[in-house]
């Protein structure tokens, strides 16, 4: 899937704080059948025939299957089958029974209508996800995405003052070394971001032991490289990388290369082989966290990110990126201001 927004892939990422209260699987022998054989596609990468053995799932258990809608939910909208997302949704709020359950079937239903409004550009959707997290919170108060998220909705409706009020809450219940704090003090500070298309904020720690999270390298240009050793056409456009780094040295342009490998010693291996300088993280496969929230399907894919932390070009395979680096690294360079050290 190629990344276009938060959303869709937070949404599995952050809501076991609010896990169903009750079994969420199929009943019914035949639909537990299909379930699994979507699991199985599901393990093979192979997202339309996932979804459509989780919808006949769904439909054997007479649309009571949480885990089959959640499944729904999350492929429907990779494949933008806003359809299929939209009535996932609404039988998971159907279905729910529970404040917990309750809120986060509400807060399922605000993420497809972001993720559709923002495929789609229209602002009505932004208003459906508005109360869809308003219902989430009604139900739940103590839920701290749902806070981001209608955050966000209400900055896309132009709604900043109402906007901020929700960042502000959720920046006062985390710890300040928090990616997605940091990101929503940058909300709170710049509205307008939280209307762009922000990469999604994450913390890595690196082969060499450097700590470093996405809204900390705010100010720079950010390219970041999924790979692994084993993916022929990664190697073949190592050397393209290896230019990219040696081209860009000293000016204000960070490259993080993310590695599927699974065989932590081969990886490291092969770095120290090919004199690879640049910073270095091991996420262990396609489902590994970094990998999973950029929703990394295929490599060797690159993202790049501007110094205000919005992504601004995603290719999958070898591409001629210089000439779009150069120009977001000339103006990274006009925010630092003349004579301002590289950090």
């Amino acid at each position: 899937m190629r990344y276009r927004r938060v959303f869709p892939l937070l949404i599995f990422l952050l809501t076991p704080v609010l896990a169903q209260e009750t079994s969420d699987g199929p009943m019914s022998e035949k639909a537990q059948k299909a379930y699994k054989e979507g699991l199985e596609l599901e393990r093979k990468h192979d997202a339309r025939w996932a979804l459509d053995s989780f919808k006949k799932a769904d439909k054997q258990d007479e649309g009571r299957c949480v885990a089959c809608q959640k499944k729904i939910i999350k492929y429907a909208t990779q494949l933008q089958d806003w359809k299929a997302a939209q009535t996932a949704a609404a039988e998971m709020v159907a279905e729910a029974k529970g404040d917990k359950s309750v809120a986060l079937a509400h807060y399922q239903a605000g993420a497809v209508a972001m993720d559709e409004a923002a495929a789609r550009r229209k602002d009505e959707l932004y208003s459906r996800a508005h109360e869809e997290f308003t219902r989430a919170l009604t139900a739940f108060g103590n839920f701290p995405v749902a806070l981001l998220a209608d955050g966000k909705a209400l900055a896309h409706l132009n709604q900043d003052a109402a906007a901020k009020a929700q960042f502000e809450k959720y920046v006062g219940l985390h710890s300040a070394d928090d990616p997605e704090r940091r990101r929503a003090q940058r909300f709170i500070d710049e509205p307008e971001l939280a209307r762009a298309r922000m990469v999604p904020p994450f913390a890595v720690d690196t082969l060499t032991g450097q700590h470093i999270s996405m809204d900390e390298l705010t100010g720079k240009v950010v390219l970041i490289d999924f790979w692994a050793t084993w993916c022929g056409p990664c190697r073949e456009a190592l050397p393209h990388m290896q230019q990219i780094a040696k081209k860009f040295q000293g000016q204000p342009l960070v490259v993080l290369s993310v590695s599927l490998d699974s065989d932590e010693q081969k990886w490291k291996d092969f770095i120290a082989k090919n004199q690879m300088t640049w910073l270095h993280y091991r996420d262990g496969g396609f489902t590994g966290p970094i990998a999973t929230l950029f929703g990394v399907r295929a490599i060797p894919q690159t993202f790049t990110i501007d110094a205000d932390g919005v992504l601004q070009d995603q290719h999958i395979g070898d591409a001629s990126i210089e000439g779009k680096l150069k120009k977001l690294v000339a103006r990274a360079e006009e925010l630092q201001g003349p004579g301002k050290p590289l950090q």
